[in-house]
């Protein structure tokens, strides 16, 4: 995370005012990809990196967002937000306080800064990361306190209706509630969860294929559409099947003549990946690394096969990772198409593992990886330090 210090003494340069600070987490899937509109299980942690995000009152009706990482600042009228995003960075930001005037809250004149160092593009989050942290500081400017849960869902929405990215629940709820040196296993139906824990002994290594993915691109919504005629064809002989996390393998068995080929192998990804997530938190939960790591496996298999999310780079970067000592399990995580491979790793091998991992990827594919060992981290929070005026 970057320095809170840096960002405060940009703000006030820049806009005149003492700000509070907010910081979101982004998160790295342990496991339960694409499970999460299907009302099923997934498991993500928080990360250590994370977006900031500096507030402060206006003595006009002006919104006013700037971002570091872009080195761009956009202008709004409270008055008069617009309903939909321009394809911006700004829409992130701009589509959490547009939800909340949407839902009746009168927005004054503010002042956001915004500074991040979770990669972008990579499947980790970073837009759920902003969501986050402006939910928290525009919702402390206005004195609303929103429970976590509730925090989650406004951001869904911002970036569901006013992106237009059709997006789960996931990024934003771990985003809010991830809790240090522990995953969460969500239930994406009543948002309920439990807390599995990872051991200190245990590393998140994450590797970027430096293969770039958008959600708002046609790969994730020909899949979700596949997930739901498989739900639908189901529902047609077992009407309380609403969605996958109602099915069955052996509904599969049975009806899967029914469906396109594509929609039966997404179906039985989403299906069984769910199995395996509530599994994958039990071995947490008994510390059973090695189950754990088979599942992983299973995980990314069925990722590459049945929902056919993966790709070359990322199977090799999974590949290679198995040739090393210290992993305990790897698998493709995010949306898919590319983005980053999860890695857990035995802590005291971690950085020889990071460094053989980035040697052995470059020279199989000429691709130079980002590499980065990270920790489960808390959930987004404020900022309070005793800044040096």
């Amino acid at each position: 995370m970057h320095d809170p210090e840096v960002l405060r003494s940009l703000h006030v340069s820049r806009f005149k005012y003492e700000p509070e600070i907010f910081a979101a987490p982004g998160r790295v899937n342990l496991i339960g990809e694409h499970t999460d509109y299907a009302e099923g299980f997934v498991m993500p942690a928080a990360i250590d990196f994370a977006t900031l995000a500096a507030i402060s009152p206006r003595d006009d009706d002006k919104i006013i967002i700037y971002s570091e990482n872009f080195k761009e600042e956009r202008t709004f009228d409270a008055a008069s937000l617009p309903k939909h995003g321009g394809k911006d960075w700004s829409d992130y930001p701009l589509g959490v306080i547009a939800i909340l005037a949407g839902e009746g809250h009168r927005i004054p004149g503010l002042s956001l800064s915004m500074l991040g160092d979770v990669p972008l593009g990579s499947g980790l989050s970073s837009s759920a990361a902003v969501e986050v942290a402006t939910a928290l500081a525009v919702t402390s400017l206005l004195d609303i306190d929103y429970p976590r849960p509730q925090l989650a869902r406004l951001c869904q929405r911002a970036e569901n209706e006013f992106v237009g990215a059709n997006c789960g629940i996931m990024d934003q709820f771990i985003s809010a509630n991830g809790a240090a040196n522990h995953a969460l296993l969500l239930d994406c139906r009543d948002l309920s969860f439990k807390l599995a824990p990872i051991p200190a002994s245990v590393a998140l290594v994450i590797a970027n294929t430096m293969v770039k993915h958008s959600v708002a691109g046609g790969e994730y919504t020909s899949r979700r559409a596949e997930v739901e005629e498989a739900a639908a064809v189901i529902a047609r002989h077992r009407p309380e099947v609403r969605f996958l996390r109602d099915a069955t393998v052996d509904d599969l068995d049975k009806w899967g003549t029914e469906m396109s080929p594509n929609a039966l192998k997404r179906a039985r990804h989403v299906i069984t990946e769910n199995t395996r997530t509530v599994a994958a938190a039990d071995a947490l939960i008994r510390h059973d690394l090695k189950e754990l790591g088979r599942l992983m496996s299973e995980a990314h298999a069925s990722y590459s096969f049945d929902f056919e999310a993966s790709c070359a780079e990322a199977d090799t970067m999974v590949m290679l990772a198995h040739n090393l000592p210290g992993l305990i399990g790897a698998r493709l995580t995010g949306g898919g198409f590319g983005g980053c491979t999860i890695n857990l790793v035995e802590q005291g091998r971690a950085q020889e593992f990071a460094k053989a991992l980035a040697a052995s990827y470059a020279s199989e594919t000429g691709i130079v990886p980002q590499i980065h060992i990270c920790h489960a981290s808390s959930g987004a929070h404020k900022i309070v330090a005793s800044f040096s005026h």
